[in-house]
């Protein structure tokens, strides 16, 4: 699952996708256990029917199960807020009744009599789900938990489509079919939706039948014959286009509105590449027999992995002129990862959460360096990075693999999500990627179809490496936070100094982990590095000349955070020659907090040919064209930027910085800006219109493409936070 905020980032236009902001919540001191299996299911056989009226949903179950290993006489489901018909046993051709009790949650059943160990029984139940009658609270991360969701047009929206989508993500699917609504339970299904005829359907695996009824319906049956668990069940009914792509023999399907039909290819036209990088990658093949992806209105969160089927929320449903400012690709990738992990191996239980969305946000880092190099990766892990700094004070987060928490949902945070996939990435940069993926596989072979842990994870490393992964994990997964490192360096005779101490809160645990260090001289860079195993340390580099610069962590792998003080000259140096998107991010934010510094000037007067546009258009804010030097040495540059730059966000920074000049020779240039192909350029036009030259506003808004209005609004308004 993907949760939709706003990264930190310096640059006010950089839109991403991430993950909520964690909370210091309290932790209940009640040990989270994983769920006691008494019951095993086998598979579910849904027949289910949509009452539009009174939004709810008329189903038949058949589920077949059988003891996990103790016999057992009583078989508990989850089934929230439904009416129960009628509950039977399936022997044959005949239904048994049998007794039940059930108390708006939990349906308690009496079987006929005692089943042993692996015996298979099938209950069939009738019953009515409700959701819109349900009291069921939500969270930061997932802001509902009805299960079953109708949308139709309301005041606000008169023209929205009717469709109906479900959410099972935690414990939501017993909303609307009963089950054992826990992570470690799997089951393979058929679901039969019966649907008015102009409407498509989707759901898990293969659609293998339809069948038109006489009274304008029509039922379609999806058939899943791999086991998964109840929470990535789903289904979804609407007014959709389908656009047909594929990998390999695999069908790939784009379900959209019929609006953005034409801009499917656009949207989720690289899930193909991703398919065959991931595939290769792991060494495990993309495990189902299709993989279809639907954009749904109203959605209550981000995206959602269902198995062969994600969901996502209508954000990511753009035009291709909206996709020039910005697009879901790492949405659309963190979903695909979690076809393997979460999907094929699922979390053990929410507190393993680590399993499924530190994977699925390792799975997004990665394919930004593949698909766009080193440095997109690293802008990946950068802001990763800084989304979860920010939701810590003093070192001190929960742990990964959590066992104590006050709410399920709390484990949708800055830690199972950011923190995680940054460990994984440390671990990969210290074994190697080969070991690392060999590491993987094992890890997703050994446990297809059934549930993972970090215990699992650190096994398969250890087989597949012959080394003792233990340290890291109890360090990293186990127990909580993270290091500060205050570095202090001393010149010594043909050497330097480097004293690392580590002040992260006392609470927090004494870090052992490697530590890197470029030094660079006149004579060349050399790399050493260190064991940190205790709070204060010290380490001598012998030097072959005198130190320019240094550069601690270059590789910017370490979860933590460093301190170091540099002077301006440092900050410049580490710009042009030790260009890693964090250092450039660092010196870039230095001058921007100091603009009238002269090497500050040198540093954003180069950023302004960044190769990160977002860097660029952070530069171009931070400069002072009050000025008379700045705005002589730099404006021509700003202007060029301004007409003819690739980038959108580019152009949009500079009309905007020229529009704070007042200078009149802009007007036109700034006027003009509300024809320009990019939706954010054209908001930076109207924000700089407004406040240069407001009497031409209203003209200036009838030029604007009605269509777009409601779109520009909210970006106007999303920009105006910054």
């Amino acid at each position: 699952m993907f949760k939709k905020v706003i990264y930190l980032s310096l640059s006010i236009f950089i839109l991403q996708i991430g993950i909520s902001e964690a909370q210091q919540l309290p932790i209940d001191q009640q040990y989270r256990a994983t769920p006691t299996k008494i019951n095993d299911l086998v598979h579910t056989k849904l027949d289910v029917r949509f009452d539009y009226t009174n939004q709810f949903l008329n189903g038949k179950e058949w589920v077949t199960l059988q003891p996990y290993f103790y016999p057992t006489d009583s078989l508990r489901l989850d089934a929230k807020g439904m009416d129960i018909k009628q509950v039977s046993l399936v022997n044959g051709t005949q239904m048994i009744p049998l007794k039940y009790t059930y108390d708006d949650h939990s349906l308690l059943i009496k079987l006929d009599r005692n089943y042993l160990a692996k015996e298979q029984y099938t209950v069939y139940i009738d019953y009515t789900a409700k959701p819109n009658l349900l009291k069921a609270q939500g969270s930061a991360a997932i802001n509902d938990a009805k299960g079953l969701y109708f949308i139709n047009p309301d005041e606000r929206t008169p023209n929205k489509p009717r469709q109906i989508w479900t959410q099972g993500e935690t414990e939501a699917s017993s909303a609307w079919f009963p089950t054992i609504d826990r992570p470690n339970q799997k089951t393979t299904a058929e679901i039969s939706m019966t649907v008015l005829d102009n409407y498509v359907s989707l759901s898990n695996g293969a659609l293998s039948n339809q069948q038109k009824n006489s009274d304008g319906t029509r039922t379609d049956t999806w058939k899943m014959d791999l086991p998964h668990a109840p929470y990535l069940f789903m289904m979804a009914v609407g007014d959709f286009k389908i656009y047909q792509d594929k990998y390999n023999n695999i069908p790939v399907d784009y379900y959209l509105e019929p609006k953005y039909a034409p801009y499917a290819k656009d949207i989720f036209g690289k899930t193909p590449a991703m398919m065959d990088f991931y595939s290769k990658t792991l060494g495990v093949p993309y495990p189902w027999n299709k993989y279809a992806q639907i954009v749904c209105r109203d959605y209550v969160s981000g995206a959602m992995e269902n198995t062969s089927a994600t969901l996502h929320g209508e954000h990511v449903q753009k035009t291709k002129r909206e996709l020039l400012d910005d697009n879901q690709e790492g949405t659309i990738a963190h979903e695909l990862f979690h076809q393997w992990f979460g999907d094929l191996v699922t979390a053990e239980s929410w507190s393993n959460l680590t399993m499924n969305e530190s994977f699925a946000t390792f799975g997004e880092v990665i394919w930004r360096e593949h698909d766009g190099g080193k440095d997109r990766g690293d802008k990946s892990r950068f802001e990763k990075l800084q989304s979860y700094l920010k939701s810590t004070k003093n070192g001190k987060s929960p742990t990964l693999a959590r066992y104590y928490y006050h709410d399920k949902e709390d484990m949708f945070d800055n830690i199972s999500y950011a923190k995680g996939s940054l460990i994984l990435y440390a671990l990969k940069e210290q074994m190697g990627d080969e070991a690392f993926y060999q590491s993987l596989k094992k890890y997703l072979t050994d446990n297809s179809f059934k549930t993972g842990e970090p215990q699992q994870l650190r096994l398969a490393m250890e087989e597949v490496t012959g080394k003792d992964w233990a340290p890291y994990f109890n360090q990293w997964y186990y127990q909580g936070g993270h290091p500060i490192l205050k570095i202090t360096t001393k010149n010594g005779e043909n050497s330097i100094i480097l004293n690392v101490a580590q002040i992260q809160d006392s609470t927090v645990q004494t870090f052992q982990l490697p530590l890197a260090v470029d030094i660079y001289t006149k004579n060349g860079k050399i790399r050493q590095t260190f064991q940190l195993n205790k709070r204060n340390a010290q380490f001598m580099i012998p030097l072959p000349a005198a130190v320019e610069f240094i550069d601690v962590d270059p590789e910017k792998t370490l979860v933590g955070q460093i301190q170091i003080d540099k002077s301006d000259a440092d900050y410049l140096y580490q710009y042009e020659h030790a260009p890693s998107f964090a250092n450039r991010v660092g010196a870039i934010a230095y001058a921007s907090k100091n603009p009238t510094n002269t090497i500050s000037q040198q540093i954003l007067t180069k950023a302004l040919a960044d190769t990160d546009a977002d860097l660029a258009a952070t530069a171009i804010q931070g400069l002072d064209l009050s000025n008379p030097t700045v705005r002589k040495s730099t404006e021509k540059t700003i202007l060029t930027l301004a007409e003819k730059s690739e980038a959108s966000v580019i152009r949009a920074s500079a009309i905007q910085k020229l529009a704070q000049t007042k200078d009149k020779k802009y007007k036109s240039l700034i006027l003009n800006a509300v024809n320009d192909k990019s939706y954010m350029v054209i908001a930076s036009s109207i924000m700089a219109i407004k406040s240069a030259y407001p009497d031409q506003l209203q003209q200036s808004l009838k030029r604007i493409d009605p269509d777009a209005t409601e779109y520009l609004k909210a970006l106007i308004t999303e920009l105006s936070k910054s």
